[in-house]
């Protein structure tokens, strides 16, 4: 709902003090970074959100199941972290990096390096 410019989403505790939801504000991917082509920089999201929803308690298993099907999809040597409040140095193949969010905090990096 709209209420004078300022959106409001959700209940729950701390409803109307200023606190809102933001894993319900932020549940889209948000690509902080990527040198990838468009077209793989999409089949590379799409798999990322779809891998993060199957396992949303599981980081592993989400980032299991994007090296493997990047790995399929693209050539080998693929490489994946997923998780939240983590920081990395890597170096990678160029045009072959992808850094994004999804739901909120969960932050997905997927490089290819040979």
């Amino acid at each position: 709902m709209e209420d004078g410019g300022e959106i409001i989403i959700g209940g729950g505790p701390g409803a109307g003090d200023g606190a809102y939801d933001f894993h319900r504000l932020h549940n889209y991917p948000l690509i902080r970074h990527s040198d990838m082509p468009d077209e793989m920089r999409n089949e590379a999201m799409e798999l990322c959100v779809t891998a993060v929803e199957k396992y949303p308690s599981n980081n592993e298993s989400a980032a299991r199941m994007i090296k493997e099907n990047m790995d399929r999809k693209f050539g080998s040597s693929w490489h994946a972290l997923v998780g939240e409040g983590y920081g990395f140095e890597i170096t990678h193949e160029v045009k072959n990096l992808l850094y994004m969010f999804f739901g909120g905090n969960m932050a997905i990096t997927v490089w290819k390096c040979s």
